[in-house]
């Protein structure tokens, strides 16, 4: 690890390679992949973290709503994300088996989303639950499952940032002999760590679980204007490099402009609205 920093105090590239990092744990007849594993991590901690949240007071749902949408929404994020890649990034998909090929890569964070939305939807819409203030629960707990997807794309040289010469800098296999931005490393800490610190302390150090639509506002706003920058940064999908070219912008950060503006608006209309009071569902007095 010294030489590491030795070579890039010399402005000398990291060579990904010399990280030591491995795709997987080899089992010997199969290998468990970190990314399979940032998925299941990241859904077990938002299981676990939004059955302590529910015992707060003030939830707007029981332990046999969590469990609906533990179930729900883990088939949100695998068949949104999946066809969301399909239809955002890569069409060509949508003729080919390969779209059942799960372990081959290829997830969209959008379709992802849209995915979960559709979740909470259902379950909501079934237990005659406020879809607003279930969407402040779970969105909590988002940031740590994207946090270690990032880490995971990390471990696997996968996506990449553009040609940079920073003292970090890295060069990837598969990616020529040109240094690039540790792109993944820029989105685990805009869209993962960082948001979990402030979603967190929100939750359990304010009375923002109060106000409905505050904490999905600012979880909005914020992980899509951590794509947003981090785009600049990261080289976009070979088969969109012209779209991203022509138009200025990537797919990812087209994408997240709506992502952007809803935010904005979900998180200005909880600040002006009544908080409700303590322990139930409805507005305080004035």
């Amino acid at each position: 690890m010294l030489s590491l920093l030795a070579s890039a105090a010399a402005s000398q590239p990291i060579q990904w390679t010399q990280l030591g990092l491995q795709p997987g744990i080899d089992l010997g007849f199969f290998t468990l992949r970190f990314y399979s594993l940032a998925y299941l991590g990241g859904i077990l901690f938002a299981y676990w973290h939004l059955s302590r949240m529910i015992k707060a007071p003030g939830a707007p749902m029981a332990q046999r709503h969590v469990d609906d949408l533990f179930f729900y929404c883990t088939l949100g994020i695998i068949i949104g994300g999946r066809l969301g890649y399909a239809t955002f990034y890569d069409p060509s998909l949508w003729t080919s088996m390969k779209l059942f090929q799960l372990w081959t890569g290829g997830m969209s964070f959008h379709g992802g989303l849209m995915g979960v939305l559709l979740a909470i939807a259902y379950v909501c819409w079934r237990g005659q639950l406020n879809f607003l203030r279930v969407s402040d629960y779970i969105s909590v707990n988002v940031p740590v499952g994207m946090m270690l997807g990032r880490l995971a794309n990390f471990i696997n040289g996968e996506l990449w940032g553009r040609p940079t010469d920073v003292p970090w800098a890295m060069v990837f296999p598969g990616a020529g002999p040109l240094a690039r931005h540790p792109s993944q490393l820029y989105e685990a800490a805009l869209e993962g760590a960082i948001l979990v610190i402030i979603l967190m302390l929100m939750f359990w150090k304010s009375r923002a679980r109060y106000r409905p639509g505050l904490l999905v506002g600012i979880f909005t706003t914020g992980i899509a204007l951590g794509r947003f920058i981090v785009e600049f940064f990261r080289e976009p999908d070979s088969q969109l490099a012209e779209f991203a070219r022509e138009t200025g912008l990537s797919m990812g950060q087209w994408l997240t402009i709506p992502l952007i503006l809803l935010g904005v608006v979900i998180t200005v209309r909880a600040l002006v609205r009544r908080p409700l009071a303590s322990g139930t569902g409805t507005p305080a007095a004035a």
